[in-house]
């Protein structure tokens, strides 16, 4: 491969930006999402204890701990990391001499410390991948200031993992899509659903909607070839093997750009893609004129290289019509295609091709390897000598271990290979996972919404009568309002809307403290479905009562649309109820709450709660005295309750006496109903006499646990 060193520093421009959009959009969410008032409050992931801060950042890698020691809490925090990460990747994107390796180290600890409370509206592939690309790049960018070596022979080794992780990326994205047994993949069909099931489309997913089915069926064929069989062409020493492949990578992208909103993810793959280009093809971009001395030994192999290109092409278009069973109808001018293998013939290709995989990947690194060490060998001066071969083989080394730990989220998609793995490797992988340094991908594995694309529309009312659609400003609800463009931003809250619909609301527990939140009325969250309030039809006073359906929406046919003004993108019908009717108080919603976590405890929870941290706290060993002190405290409670029972039982007497009722039958019945409550004040004093007995053999057990292990200090406290 040629020199790289205009690849990289495009790499490193676009990774820039992709931080900053990603940092920017983060932070205009995290009051509505994690501050104090949000959806799921971030300080809920912080939980206080005894540790130290080295303990702490061992479970939790994030920044976050440090808040509190600077007058902070979560949310400023929050706020804070994300702002920085902005205003420095802008900086980085301006400015040159700021692309340094130790800056991308701060952006990359900064979005990690989000991404550890993120909870799961982080929890997304991009977010994985922008973590795995920055840690690369803070191996791939120099080390500029306070000097700048101007000669750096180990480039093209490191820039080699960039090469690595698109083809991770692509190669797992197009086989877990058949290895799914998803019925739409196996028949072709699934971008006959894709564009309207999408989680957020474009306007012209619309219009892709409307093309036929043999067009649809022949798009998933192409996009079968440049997923699974191009990508090896990543690591051909031909290198138009490779600037074809660039093309037809780059290519996808930006179909799938314009035709949904998938935030930065498209872009970080075709920053990715940067990697198969060389400083040749971009100064021809750039109408750079470069000098060409060629040897006839260099003639002769060009023409071989052509050759290949030539028959390369050739046989993906021979698998291509072989595999899919690809005819032209001439009559209908149109392409027929249907799968022409079985589920256990391409188990057999992953199996026998899983294993060469990694093999090219290993020649290829070592290519690489060996030929920035030549490169090092013949530089002028013992010192400088020195120094490139001391650089060359700490990142040749850090290469290798990147490459070697990455074996194993890529072997994910074929068990035989996985399991055949060096234990060592695992463990290493095991020790970086929360770092996020390596991960697996898989995008599109099953297709959702065959039948109608679900989606869950959130109603208010204040008298219960009259009920009010509550419209998101990205996802679908209002049937004539067009798709977004919303690119490069991601709102978090919409796209967990589309998962929401998926399935019941109980898989999402979310979704109750979002409901809590709009009857409170809390403007943080109401901006998240609305930033502009004159839009949200609750914004003058929270709803009494809120509601939630499920529907199922459609595009509209062609047929069905009038004029430019009047034309209604969507179609949809009822399906369900998808949240019952709640108020503020509601048990079933108070239930929610509790059930899943999103409510604080009462004071006596808390005091409990405390008692057993300041036991952890001085010392696990004397747990036991603080066990007895709370067995003390739970008996005096109990006795505290039983008392107030009858108390209240003899007030309730003598008011009745008071009253003055002299009938004989009325003061029979009185005498009656305060023997029954005397007998059921006697039974719940005995159930809580055996309620304390219970509980004191739990809290033997507790006790057990405690001894045995240090971890079981929250089950204790959940236990109490």
């Amino acid at each position: 491969m040629g020199e790289i060193r205009l690849p990289r520093h495009m790499f490193l421009w676009c990774l820039s930006a992709i931080y900053m959009f990603a940092f920017a959009s983060l932070y205009v969410q995290i009051p509505g999402l994690y501050g104090n008032e949000g959806v799921l409050p971030a300080r809920w992931q912080l939980r206080v204890s005894g540790k130290s801060v080295v303990e702490q950042l061992k479970d939790s890698p994030t920044l976050l701990w440090f808040g509190p020691r600077l007058g902070l809490d979560t949310q400023q925090c929050m706020e804070l990391l994300s702002l920085t990460g902005a205003l420095l990747s802008l900086m980085t994107l301006a400015l040159p001499v700021l692309r340094d390796c130790r800056v991308f180290l701060v952006l990359w600890i900064l979005y990690l410390s989000l991404y550890q409370v993120g909870q799961v509206f982080l929890y997304f592939q991009w977010d994985n991948l922008l973590l795995e690309m920055g840690f690369l790049a803070i191996l791939i960018a120099p080390m500029k200031m306070p000097w700048s070596s101007k000669v750096r022979l180990h480039d093209s080794v490191t820039f080699w993992l960039a090469r690595w992780l698109l083809f991770r990326l692509m190669f797992a994205s197009g086989v877990v899509k058949l290895n799914s047994r998803c019925p739409t993949w196996w028949g072709l069909t699934a971008l006959t659903y894709h564009y309207e099931t999408q989680c957020i489309p474009t306007p012209l997913a619309w219009f892709a909607h409307q093309l036929p089915v043999w067009f649809q069926k022949l798009s998933v064929v192409g996009m079968f070839v440049i997923e699974i069989a191009v990508p090896f062409m990543f690591f051909s020493p031909i290198r138009r093997h490779r600037l074809v492949a660039f093309y037809m990578q780059v290519l996808l992208q930006l179909f799938i750009i314009l035709s949904g909103n998938y935030n930065f993810f498209n872009i970080l793959t075709i920053t990715l893609c940067m990697s198969l280009l060389d400083d040749q093809h971009v100064n021809f971009w750039l109408r750079r004129s470069t000098p060409k001395t060629e040897t006839s030994f260099q003639t002769l192999f060009s023409w071989l290289a052509v050759m290949l290109e030539i028959g390369t092409c050739a046989l993906l278009g021979y698998w291509s019509v072989r595999y899919f069973d690809l005819q032209v109808d001439w009559e209908n001018k149109s392409v027929s295609s249907k799968t022409g293998f079985t589920y256990f013939e391409f188990n057999g290709f992953l199996k026998t091709v899983t294993v060469p995989s990694i093999w090219i990947g290993v020649l290829s690194l070592t290519w690489e390897i060996i030929s920035a060490m030549f490169k090092c060998a013949f530089v002028r001066g013992v010192l400088w000598r020195l120094w490139n071969t001391i650089q060359w083989a700490v990142m040749a080394a850090a290469t290798v271990s990147m490459f070697a730990v990455s074996l194993v989220p890529y072997t994910y998609i074929e068990y035989d290979a996985h399991s055949n793995l060096w234990p060592g490797i695992r463990t290493a992988f095991e020790v970086t996972e929360r770092y996020q340094l390596v991960n697996s991908y898989g995008l599109f594995r099953r297709m959702t919404g065959v039948g109608g694309r679900p989606e869950v529309v959130i109603e208010g009312s204040m008298d219960r009568n009259t009920w009010t659609e509550i419209e998101f400003m990205y996802k679908p609800g209002n049937m004539s309002a067009a798709p977004p463009v919303v690119t490069p931003h991601q709102p978090r809250l919409d796209w967990q809307m589309w998962f929401a619909a998926l399935g019941p609301h109980a898989q999402s527990p979310w979704f109750s403290s979002l409901l809590h939140s709009l009857l409170q009325g809390k403007r943080d969250v109401i901006r998240l479905i609305q930033t502009d309030e004159s839009q949200y039809p609750f914004s003058k006073q929270p709803p009494a009562y809120l509601r939630a359906h499920r529907y199922k929406y459609w595009f509209s046919e062609s047929g069905d649309c009038g004029g430019h003004l009047s034309k209604r993108w969507w179609r949809r019908v009822y399906v369900e109820e998808f949240y019952p009717m709640v108020h503020l108080g509601d048990s079933y919603l108070e239930q929610m709450l509790v059930q899943h976590g999103l409510k604080v405890r009462n004071k006596s929870a808390v005091k409990s709660e405390s008692v057993i941290k300041l036991g952890h706290i001085l010392n696990i060993d004397n747990l036991r005295g603080v066990q007895t002190d709370l067995k003390l405290t739970v008996c005096y409670l109990q006795g505290s309750l039983i008392q107030q029972t009858h108390e209240s039982l003899q007030n309730k007497h003598a008011d009745k006496q008071v009253t003055g009722w002299t009938h004989s039958n009325v003061a029979q019945e009185d005498a009656k109903k305060q023997e029954e409550e005397k007998d059921d004040a006697e039974e719940d004093r005995k159930e809580q006499e055996e309620d304390a007995t219970s509980e004191e053999e739990q809290e033997g057990d507790i006790e057990e646990e405690v001894n045995t292990e240090e971890t079981d200090v929250d089950s204790l406290r959940k236990r109490k």
